[in-house]
């Protein structure tokens, strides 16, 4: 390929991530500001549901409803603005890295001269798994978008049909009223669980606020309930938190590894262990599950690109890490991840 070619894809991928952050950055920017407005609106609408229930019998069933049901909804339209918010910020993380690779291409380019086979080689396995970290952040954002229509959005629909029923029944039989109210209370609940399912699910609060030891004892717990099989989680070393990018690595590599055991393995039996060394932390995520012919999927990754094993390779390496897969066919899966710390 020539040079000047070569130079001309380079700034042409440049130009093009450095667009795509320009709008993340203005997207963090439209949601910080909207977070701010929205905690004022929130804490109004706190001020007139604690007068509402403290003289409750000065209004009527539909305003009380109406005084409660309407800091939920703020809150849950919080939750969504906020799952958002990490959301941009951990994928401009990802094309900060990227832009910085492609500037360095570029630098050694020009000090180079001329190309050769292997700078171009190398060029064209970094275009190829550029896509493949965008089509993975595609298709990550159809499947919260799935959930979302499928999970609160729909509850939320409901939620909506049956707060015009309590509209008519105020009137017509109070009694009748006061006892739905208490059923409608208890489905926003729901629907305020599947949210918090939803941002855990995108980086749980747990994660920055007590660290990744607590937050994967929480996973692998529910993973636990959730799936019916016999999880655990052991750790060696003494607990502390890690630098942020390091847990943000780690239990999303850990998480994609119990994704695929819930996909692929039919396992009965799978334990988790993390390992907190002075100058590095390791997890292996093991299973008893069905196993697979690993040389044969390496084989058709570049062709069938599997995205947990892709996901869970630039997840370590953007932290300078390393990731090793064993399996075999009836004998299970070992996941292995080694990222330092410092």
């Amino acid at each position: 390929m020539p040079p000047q070619e070569l130079r001309n894809l380079l700034q042409e991928e440049a130009s093009r991530l450095e667009e795509t952050l320009l709008s993340l950055d203005e997207e963090v920017m439209r949601l910080l500001t909207g977070l701010d407005q929205m905690a004022e609106r929130i804490e109004d609408a706190d001020i007139v549901r604690r007068h509402v229930l403290r003289d409750h019998g000065r209004f009527q069933a539909e305003e009380v409803e109406a005084a409660i049901s309407r800091g939920q909804a703020m809150r849950f339209e919080s939750g969504l603005a906020r799952a958002r918010l990490l959301h941009c910020r951990l994928w401009a993380k990802d094309l900060r890295h990227w832009h910085s690779i492609v500037r360095a291409t570029s630098e050694q380019l020009d000090d180079q001269g001329p190309a050769d086979g292997t700078l171009a080689e190398g060029l064209a396995r970094y275009r190829s798994a550029s896509r493949q970290v965008f089509q993975i952040v595609e298709e990550e954002r159809m499947r919260i978008a799935r959930d979302m229509h499928d999970g609160p959005a729909q509850s939320m629909s409901n939620l909506v049909l049956r707060a015009e029923i309590l509209e008519r029944l105020v009137d017509r039989d109070p009694d009748r009223a006061k006892s739905e109210i208490q059923s409608f209370k208890d489905s926003m609940k729901g629907v305020l669980d599947e949210t918090r399912d939803l941002i855990f699910d995108l980086r749980p609060m747990t994660l920055d606020d007590l660290g990744v030891i607590p937050t994967l004892r929480r996973l692998v717990n529910e993973y636990k309930e959730r799936e019916g099989i016999e999880a655990r989680l052991s750790v060696i070393g003494q607990e502390r938190r890690l630098p942020p990018e390091t847990e943000g690595a780690l239990f999303r590599i850990v998480k994609e590894a119990l994704v695929n055991v819930r996909k692929h393995a039919r396992a009965r039996n799978l334990d988790v262990l993390i390992n907190l060394q002075p100058q590095r932390v390791s997890a292996v995520v093991k299973d008893d599950g069905e196993g697979f012919d690993l040389a044969a999927v390496e084989a058709r990754l570049s062709r069938e690109p599997h995205f947990g094993i892709i996901s869970m390779r630039e997840r370590a390496n953007l932290e300078h890490g390393q990731l090793e897969v064993l399996s075999q066919v009836g004998r299970g899966t070992e996941v292995r991840v080694t990222l330092p710390i410092g």
